[in-house]
């Protein structure tokens, strides 16, 4: 019955993904197209819930289906494998598991700054990430426990955390497709200038998306915990 439980609550959750990677993103007045469908709605609170490895598979399959169904090109079946490793960095974080995050993190922003297309654009178009990876190192700082009682502040600041985090690894990945990985040239034939322009969007969409779905996830995510924990399920958390 757990087994059946569990294998349900994943489907779930992938169905969840793939409504919301189906339908077109929010329209604001900055777009880069980092997340061309409202898909970064459903990735923290699919790693937080499910955890690390099964977020990643729900997320992962929610996306795919999602992405055939708002078909944009063919690249984007790539760049979109970040939504389920963004879940899994939401679902290791929300366990405790700061080092992994932290290595993830450290490697990709190390690549990137060693890919010489890299120096010619602004530092500062990816202050978000930076803002990201500077909250994981306080918390590994500052964390001590792995588990949160229902009722406390730290319940909270997990949720905050693992879910803003898990997001900004999702950009982080899909920088590291296009700018290490040459597919800004290789796809889209774009040269200097055009990436310089997408980067000045992008520092000020992604953020704006990243906050709103932490907001939301923040909303949803102590209820939800709170009564998976009260079920024989709790063993999700640890």
């Amino acid at each position: 019955m757990r087994k059946s439980a569990f294998i349900s609550t994943v489907a779930v959750f992938a169905a969840f993904n793939a409504i919301c990677d189906s339908l077109m993103g929010p329209s604001i007045p900055v777009e880069s197209h980092v997340w061309y469908s409202w898909g970064f709605m459903a990735t923290p609170i699919t790693g937080i819930v499910l955890g690390p490895y099964a977020g990643f598979l729900s997320s992962l399959i929610g996306v795919m289906i999602g992405h055939f169904i708002y078909f944009i090109d063919p690249y984007e079946f790539l760049f979109t494998l970040g939504a389920p490793i963004g879940a899994m960095m939401s679902g290791f974080l929300f366990r405790g598991k700061w080092k992994i995050a932290s290595i993830y993190y450290t490697m990709l922003l190390a690549i990137y700054f060693i890919t010489p297309v890299a120096w010619q654009l602004p530092v500062w178009g990816m202050w978000n990430v930076y803002l990201a990876y500077a909250c994981l190192l306080v918390a590994m700082a500052i964390i001590k426990k792995k588990s949160y009682k229902l009722e406390s502040k730290g319940l909270l600041f997990a949720i905050v955390i693992s879910a803003f985090i898990g997001l900004e690894a999702d950009v982080l990945f899909r920088v590291f497709v296009f700018i290490p990985c040459q597919t800004y040239r290789l796809f889209y034939d774009l040269n200097v200038e055009g990436l310089r322009a997408i980067w000045v969007l992008g520092a000020a969409e992604t953020p704006i998306k990243a906050t709103l779905a932490t907001i939301v996830t923040t909303i949803v995510g102590p209820p939800l915990i709170k009564a998976i924990k009260k079920t024989s399920f709790s063993s999700w958390f640890k």
